[in-house]
């Protein structure tokens, strides 16, 4: 069959539309894009401490100076009923729920244990042992904007870098740290640590401490049986690639200084503002340890008073902790140390390592440092306050009521004028 030829007036009809796409091209850019929108005002902020109630699942907002006076509550388990029916579906998550709750947890769920806020101050991101996962909340309508379930089943302290883009967190059964971008949740990177991964530390030099503090929930607790508290160590990964650079047994450097008879188990720990020194708690002692970065070796071991009312049986302390907390003032000249099981705090003097004024505190967790710099903040989980000392004189400032449970407290960032969500 022969083809028809088109018509002719619909194929001069074809060229034109043809040609005018053409001049189209010339014109338009391809492909097309919507004008870019003008930058949105930045949101003025204020500096805040967040108070974290483990047992609770709130984060208290108070005043990061001054009188510290409370701001607000969030609720970091919105989720709870969703993470629950998840846990008792599954017979393995629901084991080790229920040993966190018996063991770490003291009978109690781990709700919270690390919290930052996001850049623009309009999220908190929190660690959530019980739960093995990391989530952020935002902080005017108290959703959970993404979640992020860690390797293993129980998530623990947590660390934000340096520029407040990413933070680190402890995945504590899994022998792993996960590296997230803090807006957005996505892993950047992880690695491998010693067994049960704690304290996570960035330092200036571009690298990531972790600190693992080996198994604490057994009954084991005799100097004798150490070995069986697992591989502790300290490993050092690049805080870019990722990669471990370094890895530092104390066990080594505690031999080598005359103390066989301490744990190796690095507990709280802080760097002076030089990165030259770092100061660190190890279970089962009362007292610190100070480290020399540069020649790898510990320089001096400083022991502080016990509780004459303190039971010396070492397996009523919990988490094989008997002091956990340090901070370090901004001038470097004082340690700020939370005496745990013997119910104190002291300031120290870091040239003499001599404790000053023993401040009474029920079940002190943590030690950081006020906004001004001024105070060592602490958390007295045993009469749920937080109590600030100041640093220069070592006496107690002010308590201020928390939830059940206070734990970590960190200094972050809210928009002026935030006022916490409703309850829900």
């Amino acid at each position: 069959m022969t083809p028809v030829p088109p018509h002719p007036s619909r194929s001069r009809r074809r060229r034109a539309g043809l040609a005018v796409l053409a001049a189209l091209a010339l014109v338009a850019p391809t492909p097309l894009v919507s004008a870019p929108r003008p930058a949105a005002a930045a949101v003025a902020l204020q500096e805040v401490m967040f108070v974290g109630n483990n047992w609770d699942g709130t984060a208290d907002v108070i005043r990061s100076r001054g009188d510290y006076a409370k701001l607000g509550r969030i609720n970091v388990t919105p989720d709870r009923a969703a993470r629950l029916r998840e846990i008792y579906l599954n017979p393995v998550k629901l084991a080790f729920f229920l040993g966190i709750r018996q063991g770490p947890g003291e009978g109690h769920d781990q709700l919270i244990d690390d919290m930052y806020t996001t850049p623009d101050g309009t999220a908190l991101v929190v660690s959530r042992p019980s739960f093995a996962d990391v989530v952020s909340v935002d902080l005017a309508t108290a959703a959970i904007r993404w979640r992020f379930p860690v390797s293993g089943y129980r998530a623990d302290h947590m660390a934000i870098s340096p520029d407040g883009t990413r933070v680190a967190v402890s995945a504590s059964t899994s022998n792993t740290v996960h590296v997230l971008d803090i807006r957005t949740g996505a892993q950047l990177g992880s690695f491998g640590t010693g067994d049960k991964p704690h304290e996570n530390i960035f330092t200036g030099d571009g690298r990531l401490w972790n600190m693992s503090i080996g198994e604490v929930n057994t009954a084991l607790d005799a100097p004798w049986l150490d070995f069986t508290k697992g591989d502790r160590k300290i490993t050092i990964a690049d805080a870019s690639t990722y990669q471990v650079v370094k890895v530092i047994d104390m066990r080594d450097r505690l031999d080598a200084a005359g103390r066989r008879d301490l744990s190796d188990a690095v507990r709280p720990a802080v760097f002076t503002p030089d990165g030259g020194k770092l100061y660190f708690q190890v279970s089962f002692f009362n007292g610190l340890i100070e480290y020399d970065v540069a020649s790898d070796r510990i320089t001096r071991v400083a022991t502080l008073p016990k509780n004459p009312a303190t039971s010396e049986d070492r397996t009523t302390w919990v988490n094989d902790s008997r002091h956990h907390g340090l901070s370090i003032s901004p001038d470097g000249t004082r340690l700020c140390v939370a005496g745990t099981m013997d119910d104190y705090t002291t300031v120290m003097d870091r040239a003499t390592l001599n404790p000053g004024p023993l401040v009474p505190a029920s079940k002190p967790y943590w030690a950081t440092v006020s906004g001004d710099g001024r105070d060592c903040v602490i958390s007295e989980s045993g009469a749920d306050q937080v109590t600030a000392i100041n640093f220069a004189t070592g006496q107690k400032v002010t308590s201020v009521p928390v939830g059940d449970h206070p734990q970590r407290v960190r200094v972050g960032h809210l928009p002026v004028g935030w006022t916490p969500p409703a309850a829900g």
